[in-house]
């Protein structure tokens, strides 16, 4: 199969470019929060289509759209029923192929959510694989017979709380769920489970696809052997990947997740994407203690994923200066030739506004730290409008993991509500109907149509930062130094042939003075930021920044 037998839409501007995903800046859409077309109250395909204008108008380099497979909807599209389809609440493939020609046509690349680790148990090769010890799919997920107490085969957590075993009466054994009872995870194992999932990604490759985002990717394989996982140390607990209420975090995951068995198949995915060209995909690395390394391990060289991202800026810890200097200066350690892809905010986590307790001052700081980071950048819809985490009361609550461990941990509801466009409505402009879950009154103040107008808004802003890191090539392709650092600041430089930067950023609120490198530079003014250069010295208020040139 070459490029040439994927679907060719008409029109599309799009530049031959293999390399397009270093530096990208890449917008996540969850489907059922963004526009909603059909007056149901979920956001659906269609409803993209319509807001891409807007998301083109942001400067992005492509869209992320989170599942909108066949589905019951018990993870919200992430218990996939079938692979090769839309669910009828998104639309049809049809609409589907409406939405790349027209991303195309506005120059935005389009990468699709796949969840390759999991099914959901309505899926029909799990209702096979359940039906008997010995039929074509009997191998097809992680079964396990139970030990002579009757208990599970072993002490393996899920991260929806609870053992990852689920006993089945069908054929009396128990089967793995990293997540719901409802997702049982594929047996990777399986040769035949591997060709499976490749051909699904040849078919949205042929359909016309620009690139993946691989949901929880080091979860594909477990220990063939079913070992038992060692206890972590009290000290050794980091909260990233799972709420601290969860005992998920009790565990160090040495053999449920996270094999080297994934190298393999990374492999062979790699050499599928570059049969058909400008094919890129992300990874989620879903590990509180070796997130960093898997990282290196899953972007080295050139024939496994282009990028990786972890928990470590999706977290609850605030990224200080001196906090950004050890993620990256661990990052280079253990991924020096590889590539990253930061996010401050996603589906999964309180929106950073909160998360970090923000204002706007510190909002903007932060995203101009983002967007000069070396790697590729995820924005998440409404982050751009400086929306907060929203409060959903628990009879609104639609999400599992929300229910099981409120009100200690609330869920993933309150980033999730729809997104705003009118400010003169009470669903945001997002739906005529009432929406699966409700808009805070408070967003509307923050909606789009209040901002558009205004050139000093926080959506003005991030249109600013996008354009300001395309001006400059350094910053998205440019190797990196890092300079200093406190628990206030952080400096660095960015850079390539043609052009060096200093970059600093004050993410206190005590004024900060920070030595320049050895040269001559130029304060360039035209960032947004009132930082300046006296005396070989950068000079920045609080909460500022300053980008000079070397001359």
């Amino acid at each position: 199969m070459v490029a040439s037998q994927r679907i060719e839409h008409e029109d599309s501007p799009l530049p031959r470019d293999p390399d397009w995903w270093r530096g990208a800046v890449i917008y996540q859409i969850y489907p059922r929060s963004f526009q909603d077309s059909n007056g149901d109250g979920v956001g659906d395909l269609a409803g993209i289509i319509q807001r891409l204008p807007y998301v083109a108008s942001l400067g992005v380099d492509a869209i992320w759209i989170s599942p909108f497979f066949p589905s019951p909807m018990l993870d919200f599209g992430y218990d996939v029923m079938n692979y090769r389809d839309v669910d009828p609440m998104f639309g049809t493939l049809a609409d589907f192929d409406a939405l790349i020609e027209r991303a195309h046509g506005l120059g935005l690349r389009v990468m699709i959510d796949l969840v390759l680790s999991h099914t959901s148990d309505q899926h029909r090769w799990f209702r096979e694989s359940r039906s008997s010890r010995d039929n074509p799919k009997a191998d097809w997920y992680v079964w396990a017979d139970a030990k002579p107490d009757g208990t599970p085969p072993n002490n393996w957590l899920s991260i929806f709380g609870g053992s990852a075993w689920e006993w089945d009466s069908e054929r009396l054994q128990y089967y793995m769920h990293n997540f719901l009872k409802e997702q049982p995870d594929l047996n990777f194992h399986h040769a035949e489970v591997q060709e499976e999932l490749l051909t699904v990604v040849r078919f949205w490759l042929e359909r016309g696809v620009d690139g993946f985002r691989l949901d929880t990717i080091n979860f594909y394989f477990c220990d063939s052997g079913l070992r038992d996982n060692p206890v972590l140390p009290v000290e050794l607990r980091d909260y990233s990947t799972a709420p601290a209420v969860n005992p998920y975090n009790w565990q160090e995951h040495l053999y449920d997740k996270s094999r080297p068995e994934m190298i393999g198949f990374l492999r062979r995915f790699r050499a599928l994407l570059d049969e058909f060209g400008d094919i890129a995909a992300v990874g989620e690395v879903g590990d509180a203690q070796r997130g960093m390394e898997i990282m290196g391990e899953y972007t080295r060289g050139d024939d496994l994923m282009q990028m990786c991202y972890a928990f470590e800026f999706l977290s609850s810890e605030p990224p200080s200066g001196r906090r950004v200097a050890q993620v990256l200066r661990r990052f280079m350690t253990v991924a020096s030739d590889g590539w990253a892809c930061w996010a401050f905010s996603n589906h999964d986590v309180e929106r950073h506004a909160t998360r970090w307790s923000l204002d706007a001052a510190q909002l903007r700081v932060y995203l101009a730290l983002l967007t000069s980071l070396r790697g590729s950048v995820c924005l998440y819809q409404g982050e751009e409008l400086g929306l907060t985490e929203a409060y959903v009361p628990f009879e609104d609550l639609q999400d599992p993991y929300g229910k099981r461990f409120w009100p200690k941990f609330r869920g993933r509801d309150g980033c999730r509500t729809p997104m705003v466009w009118l400010a003169d409505n009470a669903n945001g402009g997002f739906a005529d109907a009432r929406p699966w879950l409700p808009v805070p009154m408070e967003h509307l103040r923050m909606a789009v149509s209040e901002q558009e107008a205004d050139p000093e808004s926080m959506l003005a802003f991030y249109r600013r930062m996008i354009a300001w890191r395309k001006l400059h090539p350094a910053l998205a392709k440019g190797d990196f130094q890092l300079l200093a650092t406190s628990e206030g600041h952080i400096a660095y430089i960015r850079a390539t042939s043609e052009e060096t930067l200093f970059c600093a950023f004050n993410l206190g609120v005590e004024p900060v003075r920070i030595g320049l490198p050895d040269g001559e530079w130029l304060a360039l003014e035209d960032s947004g930021f009132v930082g300046r250069i006296a005396d070989a010295t950068a000079e920045l208020p609080p909460f500022q920044a300053l980008f000079a040139r070397r001359l």
